[in-house]
């Protein structure tokens, strides 16, 4: 478990013997935690207060190993509370003035996973927030929130609920919007992401009809694993197609 930092504004600035790391070994380090970080949601936390990591005379950001606890303290605030970036630092800000603060409520939603989680893990994912937990969690409007239903980016359920992937898709869609990519622009991303799901379906569809559970059970860890390896390889070749781009 990473301690929390007790620095206040100050702690970008990094003790003596210190290792600091660059960015992309910040990231490296946070990703068996943290699997879909990216440089810039580190960025954008940096840009909204949240972490100050030394700058080099030539610009380039310098980690402490504070910084890098800091960071996982406000990915886990958001992933596992829902917290928007402005309780989270309140909260941090807090207690680094020792004060003995509380960690505060997301909405009464994502104390739910919570309580799911700690009952029994595996039904975690199951809890749904509501919209404005969700909001929050993607630090969004209500105008955007609309218009990525709109485009199909984000479903709700037939209460009107999400799920927590819809969680992870609203933040991944706000993170984009920041460099000026609009829902439009994300159209082709789906219509892939549907195209690579119904491959996974066609492999696992004789397995779930089967009559035997265990073998059922095995159709959703192939699911699973087919799925990951699909996005694996879809990362592999987007970063392949930019490298050929560039030369």
């Amino acid at each position: 478990m990473l301690r929390t930092p007790t620095g206040g504004a100050g702690h970008g600035t990094a003790a003596a013997g210190e290792r600091a790391m660059s960015i992309g070994t910040v990231l490296l380090q946070l990703r068996d935690e943290f699997p879909e970080v990216t440089i810039s949601k580190i960025r954008f936390l940096e840009a909204e207060g949240l972490i100050e990591p030394q700058r080099t005379p030539s610009g380039y950001r310098k980690f402490s190993p504070a910084d890098v606890e800091r960071l996982a303290q406000v990915l886990r605030m958001q992933r596992d509370h829902y917290l928007p970036l402005k309780v989270i630092r309140e909260h941090l800000e807090a207690l680094a003035r020792g004060e003995q603060a509380a960690l505060p409520s997301g909405g009464g939603q994502g104390d739910a996973v919570d309580l799911l989680r700690d009952q029994d893990p595996g039904r975690a994912t199951a809890a749904r927030i509501g919209r404005s937990e969700l909001l929050a969690a993607a630090e969004a409007t209500e105008e955007q929130l609309k218009e990525w239903e709109a485009y199909g980016l984000i479903v709700p359920a037939a209460g009107g609920s999400y799920d927590a992937e819809a969680v992870t898709v609203a933040r991944l869609v706000a993170d984009l919007g920041r460099f000026g990519l609009e829902p439009r622009h994300l159209r082709a991303v789906k219509a892939a992401a549907e195209r690579e799901a119904g491959l996974v379906e066609q492999v696992v569809a004789p397995l779930r009809r089967h009559r035997n559970p265990q073998t059922r059970a095995h159709a959703e860890a192939t699911a699973k694993e087919l799925a990951e390896l699909s996005v694996r390889l879809h990362a592999a070749l987007v970063q392949t197609a930019l490298k050929v781009s560039f030369h």
